[in-house]
Formats: C-alpha cells, sequence, structure tokens
C-alpha cells in the first residue's frame, strides 16, 4: 500500500510538472485561467496560539538578513520540535550575524558544515536534508529560489513579494501548480492574513456588513526607508545587493516590496485584483538606487469600481499606513473597525488584555509568528495550504501600477500577464553590473 501511496504522489507530481512545462510553452494564456477561479470566500484559518506536536521538522534559511533572522526566530518560536539546521546567503558576514543573533536570543546553533555562503547557497540549504525552507533573499531571487524547493519537494514560507517582474511572477506561479500536485505546504509573507484582527474584520465584511463594495483606498506612506552607500573596496555587485532595497531589479521598487501588503488586503478583503491601472510617481530625494520615491494609482477592477493607491517613502511628510473599503451600508479600516455611511461605529476587535489590564494589539499574537503555526500545523496535519498564487497576484498587481507610472499609460493586467520583461543581469557575479542604470521618465 505504501509503495503504490507513493506512486500516485509522484504522478501528481509528474502532472503538476507537466503543467508548469505547457505554462510556460504557452505563455500567460494558462496562467490567466487559472487565476480565475472564485476568491470572493477565502479559507478563513484556525487560530491556535503553538503548533499542534508532531514529527521534528528540520528548516533551512536563505536569506540570513533583517527579515530572515527574524523568520528564523519565529519559526523557532511557533511550536517544538522546529529547528534551524542549514542556513545560506550571499555574504558571510550577514550568514554570521545571523547566527550569532540565533544562539543568543534563542539558543539555536548551526553546525559550521551547514553554512554556505555564494550565490549558489541556496540550492546548498536545499540539499541538506532539510523539510522546510525559508525563502527570505531579495525578492529578485525569490522565482529561482521557490522553484528549486518545490522541484526538490520541500514546504515552503514564501516572503513577499514573489519576483520584481512579469516573467518571474508567472515562474512563482507555475510553481505553485507544481506545490499543490505534490502536497507541499507553502506560506506567504502577507501576514495581515494570518492576523487575527484583520481576519476577524475580513469575516465581517464577508457577511455583509458592508453591502455590496463599490470603492477602496490603501495608502503606505512613511518616512525615507533604509540605504547602504558604496563603500570602498566593494565591487558594483556588493554594492547593489548590501542596498538592494533601493535597487528595482533586486526589490521591485517601493510599489511592489512594501505596497504590495494594502493591494493584497484589498485583493482579498474584495475577492477580485484589478484588470488595469493608469499611475503616475517621481523621485525626488531618495539617495542611492534607481527607484522612484513616491506613486498614486488608480486601480479599476472589472465592475468598474476603483481603488486609489498611495506610496510614499519621504521624511517631513504626513504618514498613513492603512486600507479603507466603502460598501454600499458602511466602511472598513480592514484592520479591526467597522463604520456605517454617518460615521457612527457599528463593529470594532476585541483585543486581548495586555499586561497592564488594559485590551491591546500588542497583547495579540505575533501576525510573523502565526503565520509559520498555520504552515507547521498543515505540514504535520496534511492541510491543504498554499499561498504561493494569491501573493503572485497582488505582485503582479503592484507590478502593473509600477510599469503605467514609469510609461505614464494605462496599463491592463492582461497586459503584463503576457509581458516579456526581465529584470536584472544575465549572470549572477561579483563585479560589474551589466544592466542599464536610470530613472524611468513617463512619457519617454
Amino acid at each position: 500500500m505504501k509503495e503504490n501511496t507513493q506512486l500516485t504522489d509522484r504522478r501528481q507530481f509528474i502532472k503538476g510538472a507537466a503543467a508548469v512545462a505547457a505554462a510556460g510553452a504557452l505563455g500567460a494564456g494558462a496562467l490567466l485561467q487559472s487565476c480565475s477561479r472564485d476568491r470572493t470566500k477565502a479559507v478563513v484559518p484556525t487560530f491556535l496560539d503553538q503548533a499542534p506536536d508532531g514529527r521534528e521538522l528540520k528548516t533551512g534559511l536563505i536569506g540570513c538578513g533583517h527579515r530572515g533572522t527574524g523568520a528564523a526566530m519565529n519559526f523557532v518560536d511557533a511550536g517544538n520540535g522546529l529547528r534551524i539546521t542549514a542556513m545560506g546567503d550571499v555574504f558571510a558576514d550577514r550568514l554570521n550575524s545571523c547566527r550569532h543573533h540565533l544562539k543568543e536570543q534563542r539558543g539555536v546553533e548551526v553546525p559550521d558544515e551547514k553554512c554556505f555562503v555564494g550565490f549558489d547557497a541556496y540550492q546548498k540549504v536545499i540539499e541538506s536534508d532539510v523539510d522546510v525552507v525559508l525563502l527570505c533573499a531579495p525578492p529578485y531571487f525569490r522565482p529561482s529560489h521557490f522553484d528549486a524547493a518545490v522541484r526538490a519537494r520541500k514546504h515552503v514560507f514564501l516572503e513577499k513579494p514573489v519576483a520584481v517582474d512579469p516573467v518571474g511572477t508567472r515562474t512563482v506561479m507555475a510553481s505553485a501548480r507544481m506545490a499543490d500536485a505534490a502536497g507541499l505546504k507553502v506560506v506567504a509573507g502577507t501576514q495581515r492574513r494570518h492576523q487575527r484582527d484583520y481576519v476577524s474584520t475580513y469575516e465581517q465584511i464577508r457577511s455583509g456588513i458592508i453591502g455590496d463594495i463599490v470603492a477602496s483606498n490603501c495608502w503606505w506612506n512613511q518616512q525615507r526607508l533604509w540605504y547602504v552607500q558604496p563603500q570602498d573596496g566593494w565591487d558594483q555587485m556588493t554594492a547593489m545587493l548590501r542596498d538592494w532595497v533601493n535597487w528595482r531589479w533586486l526589490s521591485g521598487d517601493i510599489i511592489v516590496e512594501q505596497h504590495m501588503h494594502n493591494i493584497d488586503t484589498v485583493y482579498w478583503f474584495t475577492g477580485k485584483y484589478p484588470v488595469k491601472a493608469l499611475a503616475f510617481g517621481g523621485r525626488h530625494r531618495r539617495l542611492t538606487g534607481d527607484q522612484y520615491d513616491y506613486f498614486s494609482t488608480d486601480f479599476v477592477f472589472d465592475d468598474n469600481t476603483h481603488m486609489h493607491s498611495m506610496c510614499r517613502q519621504m521624511d517631513g511628510c504626513t504618514n498613513n499606513i492603512s486600507d479603507r473599503i466603502r460598501g454600499t451600508r458602511g466602511y472598513t479600516n480592514c484592520q479591526n473597525e467597522i463604520y456605517d455611511h454617518n460615521g457612527q461605529l457599528i463593529w470594532s476587535y476585541e483585543y486581548p488584555v495586555g499586561e497592564d489590564g488594559q485590551p491591546s494589539p500588542q497583547a495579540m499574537m505575533s501576525p510573523y509568528v502565526q503565520e509559520i503555526i498555520h504552515l507547521v500545523e498543515a505540514i504535520r496535519q496534511d492541510k491543504a495550504l498554499n499561498e504561493a498564487e494569491d501573493c503572485a497576484i497582488s505582485t503582479m498587481v503592484a507590478i502593473m501600477g509600477r510599469m503605467s507610472a514609469y510609461t505614464g499609460r494605462e496599463v491592463t493586467y492582461e497586459e503584463v500577464m503576457n509581458s516579456n520583461l526581465r529584470l536584472g543581469p544575465a549572470k549572477l557575479a561579483f563585479g560589474p553590473v551589466d544592466i542599464p542604470i536610470e530613472v524611468p521618465v513617463p512619457g519617454a
């Protein structure tokens, strides 16, 4: 019986791989069709404070920067029998810093022989007898890392965004199909979908409390993000990788790397993604890289409802990180409050009581740990869980807005899905980087 089960699993995996190959050969048409499934009622997760016990899960971390270090700690914090057994990064100092923090703060020690450095470190981590991989390198690397993990049949934590260009995003969509065929579990870094207040608000909206959705807004306006100036002795590739969040081939620009959280929230709550976008943006004060400082986008859905999206990273300006969805009977901030059209509060999320005896968001389970709990729960109890395609769709919508702002013209989702745009150098190696470095000029 075991041999027959394994044979069936293998046939399903081969079938999924064939589907991926077909999607690549046919272009975006098959993937567009796959994205048309009904998402108006997303699965609402259960909320455990700790992952259920089960077999030990060995985990490999790929990308040992700030987010990777945090994800590794989140994994260890999620439950029992969860081990970090391998690590990889392009830079040795970043890997060693992560090892230090894991040992000092979580008592986790990864042996030297399971620590890998270089552009091929991800492959060595995947091959190091792990059950799960945490993909936390800069977004440019996500499609190839995810593809390798799925082909090696590893469960995955897939940090957002999943790519920086249409070609990479389609690759992730295709790999997501292969993961389904292999029965793999995939959680994306869209942590709001695992955050208890957001999920409770989502349930209220899907029950019809604000009526039919007629419009939405989302904002991620904040101060300048971090940057790293080139240092003596650094080649161009090193300088770009150290400063990756400011280079569009590595991060996708701010609308993709950061603002896609808001775009994903609206997509999740409405169950629909926009079909076209008209945007503008610009660069005034960024000190490194080739990205914009701000974007403003009018996204249009197939029923002609609109979402206005704004994002900005500039000091000295008004900040706002929030969302609003308006319906025929009221509106919500998507996180914890719902109002009628007169501005009267009709529902709010009840937060747990903190140490001071008062309800507090800080007393709620961290969504970064919660998403790992959901991943481990799915693995140990064999529950269906694959968020890769939804995260890819939100990434593609953000790319659509970016392309519109860069060109100054209206861009459709179908157009982006069929685009051959690929960012980044032809070869990954230290030294000069063979890509044009210029700030996009709309209308040119």
